[in-house]
């Protein structure tokens, strides 16, 4: 019977090892004919479409009006940028839960299968005389087996690494969860820049195309007049040289003017072809901030400015790292215990259990000690200084965030009250031209003029609105918001509604861990 059995197992051994020959053969020729391969027409457009489903799936359509409200709202739900930002902070959180199970210990299971051509045949030999054994050679290993493995496996000083690299990837994650706060304020300002742009360009679109008509009708008609010699041709010359300076300019609003509408849309989700419209809000001014004692606004933002605390976390990371690399020199200590089977028809045991307990040490690691050393300690005073650094960093850009807040409003005004007398002149200017007592240069000229007060008032206004951003990023004061993914457009754009009115009433917040 078993010659049987051994006649079987030396028929099947030259296929299995065909078989092996031909897989390996199989995978070295597959490996040595790869090359690359441009995508097609087919697959890029396949992609670019798939892409736009997946940025603008859910997004809720825009019905009415957009307010200042609901645009801050929609670019806090939909804006591309933020949901980068919140995919790295949800990266950063899943690499932390992933290296939490790097401190438990390894329990291994193998399983393998072994085969030779002939048999695992052995001499011995007289320990004394050194002459070999008169006894015939034995056979103390079965030509084909196979093995079973289920080893328990802890070592201490995987574990610590892991312990500090798990502590470095909780800190890596408040890192994320600062950089999407800063993200956040400069998402905020961005939109309610682009807001009041796109408010001036709703305002002043049909008065700046009525006078970029009239300009050129009068043009035409003093070059007219210039041809027919009705008027002396050097004050025809700069009359039409005047009319061309007020088109310049007025071709200049509209340019600057257009394209606000298409950056808007960007930002909030909106499709960039569509002519949609904006709610002007009421402008209004909060001097609030202003009056706070200064102490107060730099303790705000020492506390919660998103640059210092990342750069806080920064250099905790630094100092685990520190730990990480001292641990390196203490010697390995590990303990294991298994159970392993085989199938080997001459073992009389084919089941035991092992147990073990090592301890390794490199001693040439005494040698770099001091290198790393002086390395790890570079390391923490780096992240310190950097640390040190932005505080001052953010202290003079609170200070200077104020300033412009300052200056914003005052030139505000300044422009309001331009524009209020420009438009008194205007009244003027149109009854005088009525009553034919003033050219059409300068009705033209007045209808420039006030056109480009407006324009300053509305820019003044938006200046006004990003240095009021720039000084709530320095204090580190974000809109306090729900479920970003769960709560409608509507829900979003209350509590950024309410979120604005605390902010011009100017309550600092009460500090919290």
């Amino acid at each position: 019977m078993a010659i049987r059995n051994r006649s079987s197992e030396t028929r099947s051994r030259p296929f299995i090892r065909l078989a092996c020959s031909a897989l390996a053969l199989s995978a070295v020729a597959g490996c040595a004919s790869i090359e690359p391969q441009a995508l097609s027409n087919s697959e890029i457009t396949a992609t670019l479409q798939a892409d736009k489903e997946a940025l603008d799936k859910g997004i809720e359509p825009l019905n009415g009006p957009l307010t200042l409200d609901e645009a801050i709202a929609r670019a806090i739900k939909y804006n591309a940028d933020r949901r980068l930002k919140m995919m790295e902070e949800a990266l950063a959180t899943g690499t932390l839960e992933a290296g939490n199970y790097d401190m438990l210990p390894k329990l291994v299971a193998s399983a393998g299968y072994r085969d030779r051509n002939n048999d695992y045949i052995t001499r011995s030999q007289d320990s004394v005389t050194g002459q070999q054994s008169l006894a015939n050679p034995f056979i103390s290993s079965g030509r084909s087996a196979v093995t079973t493995d289920l080893t328990f496996s802890w070592s201490l000083l995987d574990f610590g690494q892991s312990y500090y690299a798990a502590k470095q990837n909780a800190d890596r994650v408040l890192v994320a969860r600062e950089r999407r706060r800063k993200a956040l304020h400069t998402l905020i300002q961005d939109v309610r820049t682009a807001y009041w742009r796109v408010v001036a360009a709703q305002s002043l679109k049909g008065k700046v195309q009525s006078g970029i008509v009239d300009a050129e009708q009068a043009l035409k008609d003093a070059e007219r007049a210039e041809n027919e010699r009705l008027r002396n041709p050097l004050e025809a010359l700069r009359f039409q040289r005047q009319l061309l300076e007020n088109l310049r300019l007025l071709e200049t609003v509209e340019q600057e003017l257009s394209a606000a509408r298409i950056e808007l849309a960007a930002l909030t989700r909106l499709p960039l072809g569509s002519d949609y419209s904006v709610a002007a809000p009421q402008m209004s001014l909060s001097k609030t901030w202003l009056e706070l004692p200064v102490a107060q606004l730099e303790e705000q933002a020492l506390q919660r400015n998103a640059d210092l605390r990342e750069s806080m976390y920064n250099a905790r990371i630094a100092q685990q790292e520190t730990h990480r690399t001292m641990l390196r020199l203490f010697p390995g200590l590990s303990f294991n215990y298994g159970y392993k089977s085989s199938d080997d028809s001459y073992l009389i045991n084919q089941h035991w259990r092992e147990a073990g307990v090592q301890v390794s040490f490199n001693l040439f690691n005494l040698l770099a000690l001091p290198s790393q050393k002086r390395l790890a300690d570079a390391g923490v005073d780096l992240a310190e200084q950097k640390r040190m650094v932005t505080q001052m960093a953010v202290l003079t850009q609170l200070h200077i965030a104020r300033l412009q807040y300052a200056n914003a409003m005052h030139q505000y005004e300044r422009a309001d009250a331009i524009a209020n007398v420009e438009g008194r002149i205007a009244d003027h200017v149109g009854n005088q031209a009525v009553a034919q007592k003033q050219t059409q240069l300068d009705r033209v000229s007045q209808q420039t003029s006030l056109i480009l007060a407006q324009l300053r008032r509305y820019q003044a206004m938006a200046a006004v609105h990003t240095a009021s951003s720039r000084l709530q990023a320095s204090l580190g004061m974000e809109p306090s918001i729900g479920d970003v993914a769960g709560d409608s457009i509507g829900d979003l754009a209350k509590a950024v509604h309410k979120s604005l009115q605390d902010w011009d009433n100017g309550p600092l917040p009460v500090t919290s861990n």
